[in-house]
Parts: structure tokens; C-alpha cells; sequence
């Protein structure tokens, strides 16, 4: 496993990371025992940062990741995310008391008394433009509450924006072979002004696994089932808001490309990391096994010049006009 700089938050953490979000809810049948030992493995492999939130099945997988750190003396750093909870969600219930009750939530599911890293979880555009909110997360730096704080984004203005505040020390946001953008302008900004990038949704939600046919079929409680078209929250999150047929088609030819010695997930993140300005990629697993195909992506070769120009070419054939200007 490669160590990689999270920004200026001082904290070094591995290239591939733990998305937790699938041990607490919204992609089918999850089974907390499985869950634990997935992330025993990620610890056993190197891993030292996990990423969750406090709507990940209601605390569920912030109480795992609790028991998980009493189970192990390894270091490791957790971010969680705060916002989503609001009902409706909408910018106006950003506020400095609704975000401080959030966090003082997840410090108890975490049973800690600082957050590693708190990231605001994909608020409305708007919220990006009330100083007096990252005034008071500044604050509850100041009082010891969290060590850093960032945000999560749907989009790139989103996260142009976000980075204008100082205290922004880190930009969750999605990048994967089928979204492109962030590479255009965001990653030469962000790393000019040292900020820590966390890829999210880094295999497409599956589809990047080249596992999926057309005969796949989803659990009734799994967001790929219900969430296509952004009837739950932005269709982004779900397949990166690929179609899901051109998502196959696409991954046909990229396996036509992938070197033998990867698996196909290997080749989305190791294509992922291939890019200096990214910090970590946390892809998402909820079985031990799913952990060590990922981990081994940042030990494999780098990828060459011409495999990297058949990955976007195949990006601009395929998904390019459907997604590029929409996040």
C-alpha cells in the first residue's frame, strides 16, 4: 500500500482507502458481521482512513467503524459527513446549531471527543455562498470539535467555490474512467492551494467492476435499483449518472485495453490514481475479498501514455456528452 498527502491536514493515508457508506445501508442485504471483518482486512492491508456519514443507515456504519477502532491499536483517521439529515434539504437548514447537533451525534457513534475530518455531505449550490457557516465550522475547529473540515460535492463549481474558504482543507467528489471533468480544472486549483481530493464513487457503482450484464439484478432496498434517474438524491451518485447501458457498452471496450495482470476494478482505480493531485480513492465493500482486489491497485504498475489516451477516448465516444457538463 502507497501513503499519499491528504492536503494540509497533516495527515498521511492510504492511496486507496474504505468508503463505508455499503456497510450501512443502501446497496441490499448487508450483514454486520461480513462488515467487520471487511474492514479487519482493510486495516490488516494497509488501510489507515475510512470515510463515512451519519445517514449511512442511521449511524450504523459510524458505530461499526467505533467498534472496529476498539478492536485494533493500528492509527487510523475517519472522516463522516453532516447535512444529509435535514429534512427538507435545503441550504436554508445549514446552519451553524443544525451542523454542531450533527457532529455532536456522530462523536457518539464514533465514541470520540474530535472528528478527524467532517465534511458537509453534498449540500444545495447555495450553501457555498454563506461565509457565516464556514465562519462557524472554523470555530468549532478552535474549540476542538473537529481537527479539519471539508466538503463533499456533486459538482466541479461546487467545489471551485468551496476551496475560496481557507478553512476548506479537503473535496470529496466524483471521478471514475465515466466522469472525467474534475481532471479539467478543479484538480490544477485545488492542488495549487494544497488541498486534500477524495475520489468518491470510483467504480461507478459496480458498473467499472466489468461484472454487470444486462440480466443484473439489484435488491429493492440497493440505490442502483431505485435511484437511476435521481428519485432519491442526485443520479450522479448512482452508476456516476451513466446510462446503464452505454455503462456496458463502454466497459466492452475498456476491457479490450485493461493490461492482463489487473482485474477490471484494479484498472479504475489504479486509473484514478495515475492522477498526482488525488489524495485517495475510497471504494466502497462489503466483504473482505472485495477489500484485497481493491488494495492491490496501488501496488500494480503504473498505466502507460496509450492506455491512459484509450480511456478517454473511449470516455468521449460513449458517456462523455451525457455527463461532462452536468457535474
Amino acid at each position: 500500500m502507497k501513503y499519499r498527502e491528504l492536503g494540509s491536514t497533516g495527515m498521511k493515508i492510504s492511496e486507496v482507502s474504505f468508503g463505508a457508506w455499503a456497510i450501512g445501508a443502501g446497496w441490499g442485504t448487508v450483514d454486520d458481521k461480513e462488515s467487520l471483518a471487511a474492514l479487519h482486512k482493510a486495516v490488516d492491508l494497509g488501510i489507515n482512513f475510512i470515510d463515512t456519514a451519519d445517514v449511512y443507515g442511521t449511524g450504523r456504519s459510524e458505530k461499526l467503524i467505533a467498534q472496529l477502532r476498539k478492536e485494533r491499536s493500528e492509527q487510523m483517521y475517519v472522516a463522516t459527513k453532516a447535512g444529509r439529515k435535514l429534512d427538507p434539504h435545503v441550504a436554508e437548514k445549514y446552519t451553524p446549531k443544525n451542523i454542531r447537533g450533527f457532529i455532536q451525534e456522530s462523536l457518539k457513534n464514533l465514541q470520540v471527543d474530535t472528528l478527524d475530518l467532517l465534511q458537509l455531505h453534498c449540500p444545495p449550490t447555495a450553501v457555498y455562498y454563506t461565509p457565516e457557516l464556514f465562519d462557524a465550522l472554523d470555530g468549532m475547529v478552535r474549540e476542538g470539535l473537529l481537527r479539519n473540515y471539508g466538503v463533499s460535492v456533486e459538482k466541479v463549481e461546487e467545489a471551485l467555490k468551496a476551496i475560496e474558504f481557507p478553512g476548506v482543507k479537503t473535496v470529496q467528489i466524483i471521478f471514475n474512467m465515466f466522469r472525467q471533468r474534475p481532471a479539467e480544472l478543479f484538480f490544477r486549483e485545488a492542488k495549487a492551494r494544497k488541498i486534500g481530493i477524495i475520489i468518491r464513487v470510483p467504480l461507478a457503482s459496480g458498473l467499472l467492476t466489468g461484472k454487470m450484464t444486462r440480466d443484473t439484478r439489484f435488491e429493492n432496498d440497493d440505490h442502483r435499483n431505485y435511484n437511476r434517474e435521481g428519485a432519491s438524491f442526485d443520479k450522479g451518485e448512482t452508476f456516476a449518472g451513466v446510462n446503464y447501458e452505454k455503462g456496458l457498452q463502454a466497459v466492452e471496450e475498456l476491457k479490450s485495453i485493461k493490461p492482463a495482470e489487473f482485474t477490471m476494478a484494479q484498472f479504475a482505480l489504479k486509473w484514478i490514481l495515475m492522477h498526482d493531485a488525488v489524495s485517495c480513492t475510497i471504494p466502497g465493500a462489503k466483504r473482505p475479498a472485495q477489500v484485497e482486489d481493491n488494495c492491490r491497485a496501488s501496488d500494480l504498475p503504473g498505466l502507460s501514455a496509450q492506455v491512459m489516451d484509450g480511456v478517454r477516448r473511449i470516455y468521449e465516444k460513449h458517456v462523455k456528452t451525457d455527463v461532462h457538463q452536468l457535474w
